[in-house]
């Protein structure tokens, strides 16, 4: 999944691993599941609430909120430390990922393990509180997730599978508001999984070398960095696309339109930055702009919705 590049893990450098404090574990934990980055997933996932709620004529259940968010912050949690561990050989190679907290010795892999297993718990318990078909869909939802960290060593493919195991939030909101899955839902989940698939070929990029050097694929070892650049421009114009078909789907209004346009200028703004100032560009500060998209489509169709209906 797209992670921390070492600017994000700077602050780490002068931590004692012999000494850490409880706090300092739990800042190590949030930094190597890049918890910041739930923002991708919970926007679209209280979208998908929102609108199933809307086309089944249904009041939101606050219940089946919080049980979604924890469902989510419980899986994603799990799938980047296991991400994290599985590709620990190849980021220990990477000269970005020195400051990781893994790579630095700051969690260890009892330390993974024992965060798995809380994950686990917490998920099927938050599970086990939605639509009963929701647990029976669990393994279906799951298999991306555990898939993912094995396809750059098998596929170049692997950022559209990322967007997939990221768009299973939507997808699984859906089913937990309405026990179905239906065509809306699947429009959804499609734009979720091109948006995240177009930014990973974009993080991507930058390991060409790294990745030919260890027989790992990505779109950039297939095409080159350039020609992978210019299909994650693509990839994201098909996003927008799907958006503005979703808008059509349900009827949504001006603000929705908006929160899209938003999300079109941001994407524009995120590849500029990167045709202008290389890969160097490649920041926290670049990941949370990401998350504007997420955060504006939603916001925009929550007032849309509030609005007009």
């Amino acid at each position: 999944m797209t992670r921390l590049n070492r600017d994000d893990d700077e602050v780490f450098e002068k931590i004692d691993v012999n000494n850490m404090t409880f706090w300092q574990k739990i800042d190590a934990h949030l930094s190597n599941i890049a918890f910041y980055q739930i923002v991708f997933s919970l926007p679209f996932a209280y979208m998908a609430v929102l609108l199933a709620n809307k086309m089944h004529g249904l009041t939101t259940d606050w219940w089946t909120v919080l049980w979604v968010t924890t469902t989510i912050v419980a899986a994603r949690s799990a799938a980047l430390a296991l991400d994290n561990m599985i590709d620990l050989k190849y980021d220990k190679d990477q000269p970005r990922f020195n400051e990781r907290p893994m790579v630095a010795g700051l969690i260890t892999h009892r330390d993974v393990y024992l965060l798995l297993a809380i994950c686990f718990a917490v998920l099927i318990f938050s599970v086990l509180q939605l639509n009963p078909i929701c647990i029976k869909l669990l393994p279906v939802a799951a298999l991306p997730f555990i898939v993912y960290p094995y396809m750059k060593r098998l596929t170049c493919l692997c950022h559209y599978i990322c967007g997939v195991a990221v768009a299973m939030a939507p997808a699984g909101a859906w089913v937990a508001v309405t026990g179905q899955v239906e065509y809306p839902m699947v429009v959804l989940f499609l734009a979720v999984v091109l948006w995240i698939g177009g930014f990973d070929v974009v993080y991507g990029a930058q390991d060409e070398k790294f990745d030919k050097a260890h027989g790992l694929h990505s779109m950039a070892t297939l095409l080159g960095a350039k020609k992978a650049l210019l299909l994650a421009k693509l990839t994201h114009v098909a996003t927008l696309a799907v958006f503005f078909y979703l808008g059509q789907l349900f009827g949504l209004g001006y603000l929705y339109y908006i929160g899209v346009g938003i999300a079109g200028g941001t994407l524009y703004y995120q590849h500029r930055i990167i045709d202008v100032r290389g890969f160097r560009a490649f920041t926290r500060r670049y990941y949370v702009h990401n998350g504007i998209v997420s955060v504006a489509i939603f916001i925009c169709t929550l007032l849309d919705v509030l609005l007009h209906g």
